[in-house]
């Protein structure tokens, strides 16, 4: 009888690309029968997820060829593109695939996403990865993969954040579940203005979080350029719970002891409400299932500080907690671009308001 054994696998890059690990525990039961890390050089996030993957895979192959595996991972990309439901449009990812297929029978696995937090031991296993590489010399970039990214048209995002208001100036929680503001007077001049400027940009794509004070903003983009707003729940703000709609000398004097843990802590969330860190992960992958879906295209994404202040720490491979020291202003206009071969992310601007003089 052919053994059942479930995997989970994570990777990493210190810079994407970076210095890159992957970590994989395989289970049999209740038993640990294997954990895998190893560092692979200058890499992606994205081609280190698939590397902890095709790592797993062989090492239960090995044991039993014929064995059911159920695969669980916190990289929305792998999972959806190993499972058939989205496109693998570019060279590299189909042929980190076609490895991942060919390491273990394709029709005895299956894939399931899980949060972060329940991928925690082979994230760990990826750090260790990196942390024990003993000072040697990261292996010098693919010279193949730069020249393809030379040739290769990125995608462009440029995350707007809504106009101002009622609570934007007194910097009141407004998330995802609170008052779901509309703009002010001043809101919907800003908007206006940054609708102007997008007709500069180009762009083919207008996507927007369905909240109302995003939509009106995104209302008066899409007067001026013609594109339609496609609606994403993905690109909603952080969720603050009970917190939403209260000033922060509100939340002080009613949550004292949470609201310093909030500042001490991206994984801490309001009652209610959802983490910095559970943001920063529904970010990610946003941003790599729109590239995914739309490479080489010049997007506009109507968004929230939250979420726009994650992507930039995402470009530049900063800690969680880089948060705190950025700031976003309404219908200000954040530019990244994406290489789709490789998922390389670049910040080209952030907070630009020159349109709004």
């Amino acid at each position: 009888m052919a053994r059942h054994f479930i995997m989970t696998a994570d990777g990493g890059s210190r810079g994407n690309p970076g210095p890159a690990g992957y970590g994989a525990v395989v289970h049999e039961g209740n038993v640990i029968v294997a954990e895998l890390y190893d560092y692979i050089g200058i890499a992606t996030n994205n081609v280190s997820e698939y590397s902890g993957l095709i790592a797993g895979l062989k090492a239960i192959h090995e044991i039993d060829p014929n064995a059911t595996i159920d695969v669980r991972m916190d990289s929305k990309l792998v999972v959806e593109q190993m499972s058939g439901r989205w496109q693998i449009k570019h060279a590299d990812m189909r042929t980190l695939a076609k490895e991942a297929r060919e390491a273990h029978e394709p029709t005895f696995v299956t894939y399931t996403w899980i949060p972060r937090e329940e991928n925690a031991h082979a994230d760990r296993l990826a750090n260790k990865a990196l942390d024990d590489r003993n000072g040697s010399v990261p292996q010098p970039k693919n010279l193949l993969l730069e020249r393809l990214r030379m040739a290769e048209v990125p995608t462009m995002i440029y995350f707007v954040r809504h106009g101002e208001t009622v609570l934007t100036p007194d910097r009141k929680f407004s998330g995802s579940a609170g008052p779901n503001p509309e703009l002010t007077v001043t809101g919907k001049d800003q908007a206006q203005r940054v609708a102007v400027e997008a007709i500069k940009l180009g762009a083919e794509l207008l996507i927007a979080s369905p909240l109302r004070r995003t939509a009106e903003t995104a209302a008066l983009i899409s007067l001026s350029t013609g594109m339609e707003i496609i609606f994403d729940e993905a690109w909603y703000e952080c969720d603050f719970g009970l917190w939403d709609g209260m000033s922060i000398d509100e939340v002080k004097t009613a949550y004292p002891k949470e609201y310093q843990k909030w500042v001490s802590s991206t994984s801490f969330a309001p009652l209610g409400g959802e983490s910095y860190e559970a943001l920063g992960w529904r970010v990610d992958e946003a941003i790599d299932k729109l590239v995914a879906k739309y490479p080489g295209r010049k997007i506009v994404v109507v968004t929230h500080n939250g979420v726009i202040k994650q992507a930039i720490r995402l470009a530049l491979g900063a800690h969680t907690d880089s948060i705190f020291h950025m700031d976003v202003a309404p219908c200000s206009i954040t530019s990244l671009s994406i290489w789709p071969s490789d998922g390389l992310r670049a910040l080209r601007s952030a907070n630009e308001q020159g349109h709004l003089r």
